[in-house]
């Protein structure tokens, strides 16, 4: 097996900013038409139930790109599957733009789901070229440019939208990520780490990582736990903007996602704390920061000038603590197995994006029964697990060091050998 930490090429700032802007506008294609369901519906003359269906089948088509395509980069040439997947992204966002009925849609929005996961190729790919010691600032820079596709496409698509309808912003996108197709090819360099695996195997292997490897359950179950808040606040807020409380339009409403952009600046931030050493308690900071957000959202559902200020200001707070628990997570679970570094993107991106389906559905249930209270009521609890599971991972690091430092003496030379590496 070859070591990829042996042939890593070097990233130089030029390449590092074009993966950040390449995952960015990969994944915007999936958050395109939350603002636009009712014009992309009146359009296609879909009911609401079938124009619902858009959002949850980009979810399900990028959930199977990240179990089945994204383990790839332990296979083949990375350079190559991040210029294809950003390619078939291209054509199906054309699919999508020119559709002429609500199933024609529906297929194309599947298959951009599918093919988006070149996001989710190209952070580990910036994690192994970067240096060790600067692998948290480049996976936080990567990592800011795809919050900022996620966050901004909903603003974009309403500006383009009210320019030349909601097909213009498939094409826009589908343009942009031929472009990105191109580029990557030119500036990428190769990166080959064979894992010596077939791919039912590789897929296998995949899912065994979270039996082999703790630090990946850890982290897997606080980044499904803190993404579950991002969703529960992005899916409950247009409801809340466009009800008696603000009133706002829908354009209006996506600009917000501007203000959600603000936190996520702090991504690179967490990443340079977690390269001196302090990634736990950025983790730690992170999950006390999600729970002191909702105090703030909670108090945002009034309406009024005050209660406004407050609510952007949490939604500024989560975002940056989402950023700093996601970015800590990566920062831990990327030095695991550097040549499994794809798979355990795999594993853990899928449980990520598992916890935010189950926050939107979450939301879903609550908002109509309780309101934005309720919705407040449930984003903190689901920040103060996050905060349950960091502190219990502590615990048992702890629990572990004591126990190396004090061994039985049938385990001492064994205790030795772990300490000295």
């Amino acid at each position: 097996m070859v070591s990829e930490e042996k042939e890593r090429p070097g990233l130089g700032r030029g390449t590092l900013l074009l993966m950040s802007v390449a995952t960015g506008l990969s994944v915007a294609g999936n958050y395109f038409a939350q603002p636009l369901l009712d014009v992309i519906g009146r359009d296609l003359h879909m009911s609401a139930a079938t124009t619902a269906l858009v959002v949850t089948v980009a979810q399900v088509g990028y959930g199977l790109g990240l179990l089945l395509l994204v383990p790839l980069g332990d296979l083949l040439n990375r350079r190559r599957l991040a210029v294809g997947l950003s390619a078939a992204t291209a054509l199906c966002l054309t699919v999508t733009a020119s559709a002429p009925n609500g199933t024609a849609l529906l297929i194309g929005t599947a298959l951009t789901g599918l093919f988006s996961v070149a996001a989710q190729v190209v952070v580990p790919y910036a994690a192994s070229l970067a240096p060790p010691a600067e692998r948290g600032r480049t996976v936080g820079t990567v990592m800011t440019g795809l919050l900022l596709g996620i966050l901004l496409a909903r603003t974009a698509a309403g500006l383009l939208a009210d320019l030349g309808g909601w097909r213009t912003v498939y094409w826009v996108n589908a343009g942009l990520m031929l472009v990105m197709a191109v580029l990557l090819r030119l500036r990428l360099p190769v990166l080959h780490t064979h894992s010596g695996l077939r791919y039912p195997a590789l897929i296998r292997s995949t899912l065994a990582l979270f039996a082999q490897e703790p630090v990946l359950r850890w982290r897997a179950a606080l980044g499904a736990l803190s993404f579950a808040t991002f969703s529960v606040l992005w899916t409950a807020v247009a409801f809340l903007m466009s009800g008696p409380s603000y009133g706002w339009s829908e354009s209006a409403i996506g600009l917000l996602g501007l203000v959600g952009a603000a936190g996520s600046l702090s991504a690179s931030v967490a990443g340079r704390l977690a390269d001196r050493g302090l990634v736990h308690r950025v983790t730690g900071a992170g999950g006390f920061l999600l729970l002191g957000s909702w105090a703030l959202l909670a108090a945002g559902g009034a309406g009024g000038a005050w209660s406004l200020a407050a609510l952007l200001a949490g939604v500024i707070v989560l975002d940056a603590a989402v950023q700093a628990v996601h970015i800590s997570n990566q920062n831990l679970v990327y030095a695991v197995r550097p040549e499994a570094r794809n798979r355990l993107n795999s594993a853990y991106m899928t449980s990520y994006f598992v916890g935010g389906a189950v926050g939107s559905a979450l939301t879903s249930a609550v908002w109509g029964a309780a309101g934005w209270g309720g919705v407040c009521a449930v984003g903190a609890a689901l920040s103060a697990a996050v905060a349950v599971v960091w502190t219990a991972e502590l615990l048992r690091d702890r629990g572990k060091r004591a126990g190396a430092q004090s061994p039985a003496p049938e385990a001492a030379s064994s205790a030795d050998r772990i300490a000295s590496r």
